[in-house]
């Protein structure tokens, strides 16, 4: 069975492509899952960058889909040829999050899905969306449930509201999308003219360049009319938190989520409290949450915007054109 497997300290060098055993036939619970796809998140480039330390010999990439093969005893979720894609965090079934790391998240705390063949609790799978190709599904584990989960579960958006989304990347293409389909407005920002246009084409009316407007929470004020946004899909982090809080409303909804500029820096809470504005912190979603979200593919007709496909053996080029910034919404991994 060919298998990633990361040597440490990590870095895409120390990449390797391995040839492990099957890991043969479901137990009671479990289901063998064929793994024909993945995507590449910044969660899994700190893995394999070696910026977030994991154990030697790792197995990478948290997001996997493909086709069920076998099923143990008790489980009736699933059945043979069923198509699937990966949860976050298996352990969260439902209700409010238990968690809060990694350890058993697949590509950090436990083995992941840069592999041909799992078998795994049926827990840790939902039914891919109907009609999905695998490399699509494999972008619904954590860029598409951290969308839906900061816009719909956390944020209760609704139509008529207004969303800020920061860049171009999976998560950001995936809330505007959500957004759209919801009859919501979206304001987009990117330091690419060239991406702005592309976000233009996919129905988003007004966008910034981040780079030559500094002040950009101001100039979403004016777009809004002085009101500002109701939502912002915040995945900057401290540089850009501060302009994130003025393009806001008044009591509205900032969702954290990445940390693209520092995992710590300066918070302006005099500026937060003032407007009374609702800063949530999230990682990704509970399985439950991941049901909804595919139920809310399938009626809005909603598709990932996958940028290109790497085979499973260039797994080091794929995370270097994510390096280089250059891409727009999601890169795959393909088995």
């Amino acid at each position: 069975m060919k298998t990633i497997r990361l040597e440490q300290p990590g870095g895409l060098d120390r990449l390797r492509l391995v040839d492990l055993e099957d890991p043969g036939q479901p137990k009671a619970g479990q289901i063998r899952v064929r793994i024909h796809a993945s995507s590449l998140n910044f969660h899994d480039y700190g893995i394999v960058s070696g910026r977030m330390p994991t154990e030697d010999g790792r197995v990478p990439m948290s997001d996997g889909a493909g086709v069920v093969e076998a099923v143990g005893e008790g489980v009736e979720e699933f059945r043979a040829g069923d198509h699937v894609v990966s949860c976050f965090f298996p352990q969260w079934s439902d209700g409010p999050p238990p968690v809060a790391d990694f350890s058993g998240t697949p590509g950090d705390g436990t083995d992941g899905y840069a592999c041909e063949v799992v078998v795994r609790g049926a827990n840790w799978f939902t039914k891919a969306p109907a009609g999905y190709s695998h490399a699509e599904a494999a972008t619904l584990t954590t860029a598409g449930l951290t969308a839906w989960r900061a816009l719909v579960v956390d944020g209760a958006l609704k139509a008529g509201d207004t969303v800020l989304t920061l860049g171009t990347g999976g998560v950001s293409i995936f809330a505007a999308q959500i957004a759209l389909a919801m009859g919501a407005e979206v304001i987009a920002t990117s330091s690419s003219d060239e991406k702005l246009a592309r976000l233009r084409d996919m129905g988003i009316r007004q966008t910034i360049n981040y780079k030559t407007e500094g002040e950009w929470g101001a100039r979403v004020q004016e777009m809004t009319g002085g009101r500002g946004v109701d939502h912002v899909i915040e995945v900057g982090g401290p540089a850009t938190l501060p302009q994130s809080i003025t393009a806001c409303r008044i009591g509205g909804h900032i969702a954290l989520i990445g940390v693209l500029t520092g995992a710590s820096g300066e918070v302006p809470t005099a500026a937060l409290m003032a407007r009374q504005q609702r800063l949530q912190g999230l990682i990704v979603g509970s399985r439950s949450m991941q049901n909804d979200f595919v139920r809310a593919l399938e009626v809005t007709g909603i598709r990932p915007v996958i940028d290109s496909s790497f085979p499973l053996d260039k797994i080091a080029d794929a995370f270097r054109h994510e390096e280089s910034g250059a891409h727009f919404g999601k890169i795959a991994l393909t088995m």
